[in-house]
């Protein structure tokens, strides 16, 4: 448990790093998940390492939503002013990840049913 929460924590830490060094428009968490994605499909980071804790993190998953709660009270004035930008982004974003996970579930089917063959 401590290893997984270390190895997500860590990667979490290396994509800020990246993401702050560079100046790259990403996300620091983006980052540190593509670098974990990265490493889970090489192998550098085995699965059973770090799924305990991160099914402990998804168990608690309503707790993360509180500090975005939080700032939508604080910049209530500002979300009202800019509602139309931001209610595009968020259709538009919601298919785009859509679209993404469906795909990415269809390679994920295509490659386990090739293994199976």
């Amino acid at each position: 448990m401590v290893r997984g929460l270390a190895l997500l924590l860590g990667f979490q830490l290396l994509g800020e790093l990246i993401s702050r060094l560079t100046g790259i428009p990403i996300p620091g968490n983006v980052i540190g998940m593509a670098l974990m994605l990265a490493a889970l499909g090489s192998g550098l980071v085995r699965l059973a390492w770090v799924e305990e804790a991160a099914e402990l993190l998804l168990s608690h998953l309503a707790l993360f939503f509180i500090p975005a709660g939080v700032g939508v009270m604080v910049y209530g004035k500002l979300i009202a002013r800019e509602w139309l930008p931001i209610s595009v982004a968020t259709v538009v974003s919601t298919f785009v990840v859509m679209a993404v996970t469906g795909k990415v579930a269809q390679r994920l089917e295509k490659g386990e049913r090739q293994d199976a063959e």
